[in-house]
């Protein structure tokens, strides 16, 4: 009984995404028009990514759910390394984190390059992606055998991409830069207080 009255007092305190879904992952499960566009609205500026369902139907269906419903609104750039990727999607609510942890989704096949410019979910390992998701700097071709499969790619906006605050550089324990449990767990807080310098998104939409 503790624990869930524990749970509502956390569902009745965050932030007001829950009510469009967000508290629900396997309600979230439209299907993806065959190409889309997500328009990031960021601390940096603007940019638009284009989303074509047929290089990875999972990927691109859990990407429209996620951008239609506000979870990356307000998420942190946290991975940022220069020459190889930008990284986000970890939710600055924690409690919005603790729900989406586990919400993996299957592996698509590897339709599309790792180029530059071209969007793709992050992994820890075989059917283990939920909401992030990286943005290559470079032609990282190498990813491609490794089971990365892009499903869109930026269209316009790329310098605002390349401009993305990677002054951290790779996370800790490796590196210097925020370590991502305790981004899971903490949520902006943690960020802002030791991490402040980092770019985030104002708002992202479906266009």
């Amino acid at each position: 009984m503790p624990r869930i009255f524990a749970l509502l007092l956390m569902l009745a305190s965050v932030s007001p995404s829950f009510a469009q879904g967000l508290a629900n992952p396997a309600a979230l499960n439209a299907p993806a028009p065959p190409t889309y566009r997500a328009k990031f609205d960021t601390s940096k500026g603007t940019f638009v990514i284009e989303v074509h369902r047929d290089w990875a139907p999972r990927g691109a269906d859990r990407f429209y759910n996620l951008v239609k419903n506000g979870f990356y609104d307000n998420a942190r750039f946290f991975r940022v390394i220069s020459g190889f990727m930008v990284q986000f999607g970890i939710s600055g609510d924690p409690g919005i984190s603790a729900i989406w942890r586990e919400a993996r989704i299957k592996d698509d096949p590897v339709r599309q390059s790792n180029r530059r410019g071209f969007i793709t979910f992050a992994t820890a390992g075989p059917n283990t992606r939920t909401t992030q998701v990286f943005i290559n700097f470079a032609d990282n071709g190498g990813l491609d055998s490794q089971g990365f499969a892009p499903f869109g790619r930026v269209i316009s906006g790329m310098k605002v991409v390349d401009a993305l605050y990677g002054g951290y550089g790779e996370g800790a324990p490796a590196g210097s830069g925020p370590e991502q449990g305790r981004i899971q767990a903490e949520g902006n807080a943690y960020l802002v207080r030791h991490f402040s310098k980092l770019d985030y998104i104002k708002k992202a939409t479906i266009q």
